[in-house]
């Protein structure tokens, strides 16, 4: 059971210097002694981390350091590293400590070695496997830290070991000068596995797996970080991914700022979105477009009610409206149009913002560039739940681009071509007032909401729902329950 025990600490110390569990390392090898939430000071064992932006006082007089109270095996092993102590590193090891061991920093007595430029120490720590790439919290290798403090003959031995050393001039635009600074959220890219696949437009989300879970991940590449506008994009749907939660919002998982390429990452919906439902399926009864309206009118309305001003999607459509694998619909795409903001309740399209004139869920207000407000997303809605009643977008088979023409220029709207006692008289009513021309006579999605649950009320008294609609999902209510009880990272596919 001892020996078990053992290769279980060696093998979860391994990670840690790898950086596979990074998330989880500061509560494994935080020490007492040098916990910074009971002392603010920092043990220093002389020379740190050659990509550590905060420039510290080395400690050059090794003969005046002796071992600190109160240290756990780990910092013992970095301690005795630090001063050269051959004898006194193989000890610890031969005694079962770690040579892999790391401590709030990430720094194994490898990095320290590596920067004192102990030679002997270091063959030492290699003859005992020793891992020659594990990275700092800064992203530091050991080959990078002999270099930066010029141990020639270290760095050497090193690189004909194979170790990398990283670059030192990799400085996003979102970088941060000191590591205490760098957001929760971020997320270390060694975790991120990105699947390069064809035709993957730029703007675009992709799948990857983080730490082997499925989760679909923007890039912005290096080199359109030198673009301040679409530097501008991303922090700003960034900001607006991290600001909510709504169970009908697609969930944000996090970020990498602090390294190229810039990513955002978000949960994964592997049944697709609602735009590939409907052109598979077909119209919707009453039952199942009323559920699902629902659905969305709820996330909408959580963007609306953000304080202190209210997020406008001005895309919402059902490209980007995702299933996910418990029956619920998730809203994406928000923050994806940057805007001009006017007042607390008005805003503008920013200039230089592409968009795009065929979309024909579009309010007239952004196809004509005018001044608008959070009345735009209950147009786009109306003509989302048109669709989704009708089975077709509106004056099929007009092209989108002259559906949108002769609805937000000349101010028709399409016919209802399915039969009037296919479907309750008040979701056409709601529809209608939807999208009408002139914003204010719109109602909000908190109305909307009131008035679908309504009709829901009326329609199941009239025997509107007594069928229950069924999803390519099997049980959708059971799913629906256990969704609430275990959250699932799904598909995402979102378009710029």
């Amino acid at each position: 059971m001892e020996g078990l025990a053992n290769q279980l600490k060696r093998g979860i110390s391994r990670q840690f210097s790898t950086g596979s569990l990074k998330s989880l390392s500061r509560q494994f090898s935080r020490q007492s002694s040098l916990d910074p939430r009971r002392n603010n000071l920092r043990f220093s064992f002389g020379r740190q981390s050659s990509l550590d932006p905060i420039r510290r006082s080395p400690l050059h007089d090794h003969a005046q350091l002796s071992v600190p109270e109160n240290l756990d095996s780990t910092m013992h092993l970095l301690f005795m590293a630090s001063r050269g102590d051959v004898k006194g590193v193989e000890d610890l090891l031969d005694e079962g400590v770690d040579v892999n061991s790391i401590d709030l920093d990430g720094r194994t007595a490898l990095h320290i070695a590596a920067c004192e430029g102990h030679v002997e120490v270091v063959k030492l720590l290699l003859s005992r496997r020793a891992n020659i790439d594990a990275r700092d919290r800064w992203g530091s290798t050991v080959c990078a830290d002999a270099k930066y403090y010029g141990n020639v003959e270290v760095y050497n031995i090193l690189k004909a070991r194979g170790a990398k050393a990283p670059k030192t001039t990799r400085k996003t635009p979102m970088a941060v000068a000191n590591p205490r600074e760098i957001p929760e959220y971020e997320l270390n890219p060694l975790e991120l596995q990105v699947r390069k696949a064809d035709g993957i437009a730029k703007g675009m989300y992709q799948v990857a797996k983080w730490n082997g879970t499925k989760v679909a991940v923007k890039i912005l590449e290096k080199e359109r970080c030198a673009d301040p506008e679409s530097i501008n994009s991303f922090k700003h749907e960034l900001t607006l991914l991290e600001k909510v939660r709504h169970p009908n919002l697609i969930q944000f998982v996090g970020a990498v700022t602090q390294n190229f390429p810039l990513m955002i990452v978000a949960e994964y919906h592997s049944k697709g979105d609602l735009a590939s439902y409907l052109q598979k399926k077909g119209r919707f009864p009453p039952s199942k477009a009323l559920r699902l309206a629902l659905d969305i009118a709820r996330g909408i309305n959580y963007l609306h009610e953000c304080k202190p001003y209210p997020i406008i999607h001005c895309d919402l459509k059902p490209r980007n409206i995702l299933l996910d694998d418990g029956g619920l619909l998730k809203v994406a795409g928000f923050g994806l149009i940057r805007l001009s903001n006017i007042s607390p309740d008005k805003a503008k399209v920013a200039p230089g913002t592409i968009i795009d004139h065929s979309n024909v869920y579009m309010a007239p207000e952004i196809y004509k560039d005018e001044i608008f407000d959070r009345s735009v997303d209950a147009y786009s809605f109306g003509v989302v739940l048109y669709e989704m009643l009708e089975g077709v977008q509106p004056f099929y088979p007009k092209s989108p681009g002259e559906a949108v023409k002769l609805m937000c220029l000349e101010n028709q709207r399409p016919p209802f071509k399915i039969k009037s006692r296919s479907y309750p008289p008040d979701l056409r009513e709601l529809i209608d007032e939807c999208w009408l021309s002139e914003p204010g006579g719109r109602p909000t999605f908190s109305e909307i909401i009131t008035r679908l649950d309504r009709i829901c009320s009326n329609c199941s008294k009239q025997g509107w729902l007594k069928d229950t609609f069924k999803l390519p999902w099997k049980n959708m209510e059971e799913d629906r329950r256990f969704s609430s009880k275990k959250s699932r990272v799904s598909e995402l596919h979102i378009t710029h």
